[in-house]
């Protein structure tokens, strides 16, 4: 008796590849990267932070208020100036360096006027500048 082939898979070779152990270790890496990508990112920025207790507010400042109305005319402590006006009286306080200007815009003001206000402060040697808003409920 002669023993013949019966099956057809017995001398050919798997044409299909078994995904189930890479899945596994795909699987088992991404939930080792998960963990430990949280850890790796503070440690790389080698920052040492201040600590503080308090905010300190710097009083010996000498603050000048600047008002810019809904027109765009200057006041500089409730006198009103023009742009001319304005860099000669900031060209004599900016030498101070305790000297801190601070800008009161109307909502309705442009943008732009803002800016070229800005820009005379920075020109004339205005080093420290702060707006004041009104803060909400």
């Amino acid at each position: 008796m002669a023993i013949g082939n019966t099956s057809k898979d017995n001398g050919s070779m798997m044409s299909e590849i078994n995904v189930t152990p890479l899945v596994d270790v795909m699987l088992v890496l991404l939930v080792v990267f998960i963990i430990t990508a949280p850890l790796l990112a503070p440690q790389s920025l080698k920052i040492n932070l201040p600590k503080t207790e308090s905010v300190v507010h710097d009083d010996k400042l000498q603050k000048v208020s600047l008002a810019i109305d809904a027109k765009g005319e200057v006041s500089l402590d409730a006198v009103h100036l023009s742009d001319e006006g304005l860099k000669e009286m900031l060209k004599s306080r900016a030498t101070d360096p305790d000297f801190q200007l601070q800008i009161q815009a109307d909502e309705a003001v442009n943008y732009g006027r803002v800016a070229q206000v800005m820009a005379i402060a920075q020109k004339e040697g205005v080093s420290k500048l702060s707006f004041l808003t009104i803060t909400g409920k």
